[in-house]
């Protein structure tokens, strides 16, 4: 089984279930907890991935770290995301997390100086050998496919993507998802699709294309001009959780319409409520308030709820607010 998997990523198979994603959430810190990544599964994210998780506080068992792990079976096909930079603690995470999620993605594409600065994330860009012997060991030892997130590379104008791609693939990569852009840009500057084009070339495994996708007709440009087998979808879906039925319709050649404000604050509504239930009222409404700005944006009145839900202490405070805002 194993096998099959590893050679055909993009047609998972669990529970005697046939699913091939191509559409599907990336792993963001801060961003995907289990209330945002359910919404998302709501509105058509054929796949969702954890925040990243750390390896080596994973290793130390750290309860925080234990709670971006918090899923259930309606999430199928599931994948968590691990960051570090020891190959052993890496496949000893891997291992740990096997039995709850259907693949297990390596984080090298992360471009924060918090993670970097420690030879994490998109660090391993800049040391090859060292993140092929984490891939080598992390799919030796895990029994569910392996994939990386990788960048374009770490200084810009060394372009490493097709080198750690090939270097991925033979080291046991089940699919490879590719950001076109270089560490030192952060989010700045253009995404190349060139780049995703080139990594699809030189592989044989799927290559899941990543980057600046904020509408359906984006994510349709990045299939058409890389060839890639998927796309992943990450700040694009921050408060529109809508376009993946969107990206969903146009890939079948149907007509979609732009979600309603009535249809965005009841998605927020319920994205309130479930980190309230999944966090408690006291941390759930503290990070409501960024949800609620995510979703409010380009509405009438927006500045001001937007106020308001930053001095919000309560469920009730905060779906007051939100149900204000259509009376604007």
């Amino acid at each position: 089984m194993k096998r099959f998997l590893r050679f055909s990523f993009a047609n998972v198979i669990f529970e005697g279930a046939f699913m091939t994603p191509k559409v599907l959430l990336a792993p963001m810190a801060g961003v995907t907890d289990f209330a945002f990544r359910r919404i998302c599964r709501e509105f058509g994210a054929e796949m969702t991935y954890t925040e990243m998780v750390s390896a080596k506080a994973l290793s130390f068992n750290d309860k925080k770290t234990k709670t971006l792990l918090v899923t259930d079976e309606t999430e199928r096909p599931r994948g968590v995301q691990i960051f570090g930079s020891d190959p052993d603690i890496m496949a000893q995470a891997a291992k740990e997390l096997s039995d709850d999620f259907d693949v297990i993605d390596i984080n090298m594409g992360c471009p924060a100086p918090k993670i970097t600065g420690n030879g994490e994330g998109s660090a391993l860009l800049k040391n090859l050998p060292l993140a092929a012997e984490i891939i080598k060991t992390v799919s030796s030892e895990c029994k569910k496919p392996v994939t990386v997130k990788i960048r374009r590379g770490f200084k810009e104008n060394e372009d490493v993507s097709v080198r750690a791609a090939e270097l991925a693939e033979k080291n046991g990569a089940a699919a490879i998802t590719v950001h076109g852009r270089f560490t030192e840009q952060m989010f700045s500057g253009k995404n190349s699709l060139e780049t995703i084009k080139n990594v699809k070339k030189a592989v044989s495994v799927p290559v899941i294309g990543n980057g600046d996708i904020f509408c359906a007709q984006d994510a349709l440009k990045m299939f058409e001009e890389t060839g890639c087998d998927a796309v992943m979808v990450g700040r694009g879906a921050m408060g529109n959780p809508f376009i993946f039925r969107e990206i969903a319709c146009l890939l079948r050649g149907e007509e979609y319409a732009p979600a309603t404000d009535e249809e965005k604050i009841d998605a927020a509504r319920r994205n309130v409520r479930d980190i309230v239930a999944l966090k408690g009222e006291h941390i759930g409404i503290l990070e409501s308030r960024k949800i609620v700005s995510w979703f409010v944006k380009g509405m009438r009145g927006a500045t001001e709820v937007k106020r308001e839900a930053n001095a919000a202490k309560t469920l009730d405070e905060m779906m007051s607010i939100l149900d204000g805002i259509l009376k604007k």
